[in-house]
Order: C-alpha cells, then sequence, then structure tokens
C-alpha cells in the first residue's frame, strides 16, 4: 500500500466518521482533462440561517504535469507553431477575471495570471523533472496597487516506503511547515514541524504512529505541539459494513475524554448509509443513492438527544451531477 501524506494516516477512520452534510447543489461536466463545477451550498442550521455560499470551480489536468486550477477557462490558441506548448485563457472565477498565459514542456508548466483584483499570479510545477517522485511548486503574487506582495514554494517528495511535503511561505516569516511518513509492511511513524525564521522559533510540532491493512487501520495521534492526543480505529467488516471510532484528549483543556463511534453500511451498489453518535449526545445519520449514471443525492440530519425540544438540529441535502 503507498505511504499516505501525513495528514491522511487516520484518514480512512475520518471517511467513517463523515462531516455533516450542507444544503446545497454541485454540478460536475468534463471530459478527463477539463472539468466544470458549479457549487452552491448553505451553512449552519435550518431554517434559522439563510446564507448560502456559491462557487463556479473549473480543474483542467494534463496528464504529464496534473495541473489543477479552480476557474472557468475560455481557451484561445495562439495559431503559431509553438502553439502545442503555448495558449492563452480567459478566465472567469467568483466575480473576476484573469488573463492566463501557459507553457507545458518537459514536465515544466509556467501559469501567468492577471486579474480583475489587479493582482499579477505566476505559478512554475515542475513534476518529476528535479528527480523521480518530486514535485514542486513556486508561487508569486504581486498588487501593483497596494506593493503588496508573496512568494510560497510547495515540494511533494513520494517514494514507495516515504512520503514527505514541505510548504514554505517564503515571505511571511518565512514560515517552513514540514511533514514526513515512514512505513514498511503496514507500519507508519510520521512527524510534522513548523518553523518561524524570523522568530528562529519552532511554531509546532506533532507526530503520528499507525497500522494499516485493507481490512483495518489503527492510528494514534499528538498533535498541537503534543498537547492534544488522539486514537483511531478502522474496520472493514465485509463487503457491505465498515465501523470506525476514536478519541480525543486534550491536555490543556479539560480531562474529558471526548470519544466518537460510527458506522458504514451500503444498502446495495448504488446506496449507502452511514451514523454516528459521540459522548455529547450528539447523534447523526446520512444516506447517499445514486438516482441515475451521473446523478448522485445525499441526505443528512444531526440531533442532539440531550436537548431534544431545543432547536440544535441540523438537516442536510446535496445534489451531485457528474457527466
Amino acid at each position: 500500500m503507498a505511504v499516505p501524506a501525513f495528514s491522511d494516516i487516520a484518514k480512512p477512520s475520518n471517511d467513517v466518521r463523515f462531516a455533516f452534510a450542507t444544503v446545497g447543489t454541485s454540478g460536475v461536466i468534463g471530459n478527463g482533462q477539463l472539468t466544470y463545477q458549479l457549487t452552491a451550498s448553505e451553512q449552519g442550521l435550518l431554517p434559522h440561517r439563510r446564507s448560502w455560499n456559491n462557487q463556479i470551480e473549473a480543474k483542467y489536468s494534463d496528464a504529464p504535469t496534473g495541473i489543477h486550477l479552480n476557474y472557468l477557462h475560455f481557451f484561445i490558441y495562439t495559431p503559431l507553431d509553438a502553439s502545442k506548448f503555448i495558449n492563452h485563457q480567459i478566465i472567469l472565477s467568483n466575480g473576476q477575471a484573469a488573463l492566463l498565459m501557459f507553457y507545458r514542456r518537459a514536465g515544466l508548466t509556467l501559469t501567468q495570471a492577471w486579474t480583475t483584483a489587479n493582482a499579477l499570479d505566476t505559478k512554475v510545477e515542475l513534476d518529476n523533472t528535479i528527480t523521480k517522485g518530486l514535485k514542486a511548486e513556486l508561487l508569486t503574487h504581486f498588487y501593483p496597487h497596494t506593493q503588496g506582495k508573496g512568494a510560497k514554494l510547495n515540494l511533494h517528495f513520494k517514494q514507495p516506503n516515504f512520503h514527505a511535503r514541505a510548504f514554505f511561505d517564503l515571505l511571511k516569516g518565512p514560515t517552513a511547515n514540514v511533514d514526513a511518513v515512514l512505513g514498511h509492511e503496514g507500519f507508519l511513524v510520521g512527524a510534522e514541524a513548523g518553523y518561524d525564521v524570523q522568530k528562529a522559533a519552532i511554531t509546532r510540532y506533532s507526530a503520528a504512529v499507525g497500522y494499516t491493512m485493507p481490512e483495518y487501520t489503527a492510528a494514534i495521534t499528538a498533535t498541537n505541539s503534543l498537547s492534544v492526543f488522539s486514537a483511531s480505529y478502522y474496520h472493514k467488516v465485509n463487503s457491505q459494513v465498515e465501523a470506525g471510532a476514536k478519541a480525543t484528549w486534550d491536555s490543556k483543556g479539560s480531562n474529558n475524554v471526548g470519544l466518537e463511534v460510527a458506522s458504514k453500511y451500503r444498502l446495495d451498489p448504488t446506496s449507502f448509509a452511514k451514523a454516528k453518535i459521540n459522548d455529547r449526545g450528539i447523534a447523526a445519520v446520512a444516506y447517499n443513492v445514486d438516482l441515475r449514471p451521473g446523478v448522485k443525492l445525499g441526505l443528512g440530519a444531526s440531533f442532539d438527544t440531550q436537548n431534544l425540544t431545543e432547536a440544535a438540529h441540523k438537516v442536510g441535502a446535496s445534489f451531485t451531477f457528474d457527466a
């Protein structure tokens, strides 16, 4: 099995202990390289809150380099011989417009953008170019009207038994956040640390150990500078039933241990249900079904079993369209 990133060591258990669904719709259409997504969602309790979040999102993926852009694209290809490597795009995103120029060749992707927010953005990606398994991203931002600027460097390095990431903010601080995971025959050991160069101080650190197999996963994590401890367990009982549990203790907070158990049951090839409850008496249920190819419906509800007469309950629904 591939070694996960540090943040994904306990992912199987987290997936079973689902997040509460929001009311909304989501549509995806594309051809494998270019996809567009329109999302509208309402966060919080119904009907006490009526603020909706809307987003238009598109993702473009180029096979050699794996480009991902959260924009809506209109392509204008240059008629020159270099057009197979260079193209321009006009982009609309969340009320903004942008003109981008791309250069792609031999694992290098250069993206330049000028948006109506008067921001000049540049992104350089190198995937498997410096060395096998290494992806490097350099992102710069410049705002001419305020002289504001930013630069970030992200590194992702994956090998069969090793997964490391590094995120550098080159101008603010500078700061660095680094994590790494070692794996061997299902055993995982990982650590994470943040460092502020200007303060010459470690800002945070975390550690985790785990054991993962196709049928079950167990993990123990210590986050927030080793002050919050969590133990999680995931078990795939059979092809229909999955179960997960998590216990959390904050050494700097109360002495109470937070507990949560959850289960997932696949009703048939097109639908499944989930249920969970925690030590505070918050119970939640969810139901997902494929109405037809490319159309999915999700329903969810959360109840405070200790305050059934209070307005502390939530309901949610979602639609997903994929073509």
